[in-house]
C-alpha cells in the first residue's frame, strides 16, 4: 500500500489562482486535490482522462458542452475523457475539491 500524507505533498499553481496538489498514483486510477481562489478560473482544456471530482467547500461553476453547472460542497461530477471543460470560482470563498482520474494523471501538464 503506497500512502501520499498530505504534509509531504507539494501544491504547484496551475494558473493564477489555482492550486493543485498530486495526490496517490494507482494503476488504474489518481487523485490531486485543488483548490480555486474567488474570482479565478481554470480555462478550457482536455485530457484523455476521465474525471470523476466533488467539491468539499465552496462551489466550482463547471462549463461543459456549453453549459454552465454548479457543483457545490458535498456534490459529485463526472467529466467524460476528452471532453473540453473549464470552471470558476464564483463565489466569495476559496472552493476546495478532489478529482479522481482514470487512467491515472500520475505526470500532469502543470507539473512540468
Amino acid at each position: 500500500m503506497d500512502v501520499v500524507p498530505d504534509a509531504d505533498a507539494e501544491s504547484a499553481e496551475a494558473v493564477d489562482g489555482v492550486f493543485l496538489t498530486q495526490g496517490a498514483v494507482g494503476e488504474e486510477t489518481s487523485i490531486q486535490r485543488f483548490e480555486i481562489e474567488p474570482g479565478e478560473t481554470v480555462p478550457e482544456h482536455d485530457h484523455p482522462h476521465e474525471q470523476i471530482g466533488t467539491i468539499t467547500e465552496g462551489a466550482v461553476t463547471f462549463v461543459v458542452d456549453g453549459e454552465e453547472r454548479v457543483v457545490e460542497a458535498g456534490d459529485t461530477y463526472v467529466i467524460p475523457g476528452d471532453e473540453p471543460h473549464a470552471a470558476a470560482n464564483r463565489g466569495d470563498e476559496t472552493a476546495v475539491g478532489y478529482d479522481i482520474f482514470s487512467p491515472p494523471r500520475a505526470n500532469p501538464d502543470w507539473q512540468e
